[in-house]
């Protein structure tokens, strides 16, 4: 299922759809943060802890400025729901239905597409550190969380 919902993400910015990308990838730490909760609830806070986390420079990058600017996009995404517990349904919704839409892909390429303008560069480098602090979450920690999987499986059911 996750899988699936990277997957749509890396096809959308292949196909310069920046702002659809955008969208999907900034629900990824919502979704992740979800599944690792019994009640499947989010909050920004945790979500920002989440990011502080997972969401990394890569080594070539000399100035890391990338989590600064994956916050900055949150904090204005999230707006004024501060320490609000809620379970992200809408988010939850889209990566349950991305299971029924997509046959598995073979896997994901390290290299991602070229964007051709400033906007869609500084919405790729947001999608791709979002992309990328997702694998690596689910795996180094996801994948053996009981309380992920045990969601994951509930959402799998769901019709």
């Amino acid at each position: 299922m996750l899988t699936n919902y990277l997957a749509d993400i890396e096809q959308l910015l292949s196909e310069h759809r920046w702002d659809a990308a955008l969208r999907e990838a900034l629900d990824l730490p919502p979704i992740a943060v979800a599944l690792a909760d019994p009640q499947l609830r989010s909050s920004s806070e945790r979500v920002k802890t989440w990011c502080g986390e997972w969401v990394r420079a890569p080594e070539t990058d000399r100035e890391p400025k990338r989590l600064e600017r994956v916050y900055r996009v949150l904090c204005e995404r999230l707006g004024d729901r501060a320490a609000c517990e809620s379970v992200p349904a809408r988010a939850l919704r889209r990566l349950r239905l991305h299971r029924l839409t997509r046959t598995l892909p073979g896997g994901f390429t390290s290299e991602h597409p070229a964007a051709a303008d400033a906007q869609g560069a500084g919405e790729m480098e947001i999608c791709c550190a979002l992309m990328e602090a997702a694998c690596r979450w689910y795996a180094n920690s996801a994948c053996r969380d009981a309380n992920v999987q045990a969601n994951l499986a509930r959402l799998a059911l769901l019709h």
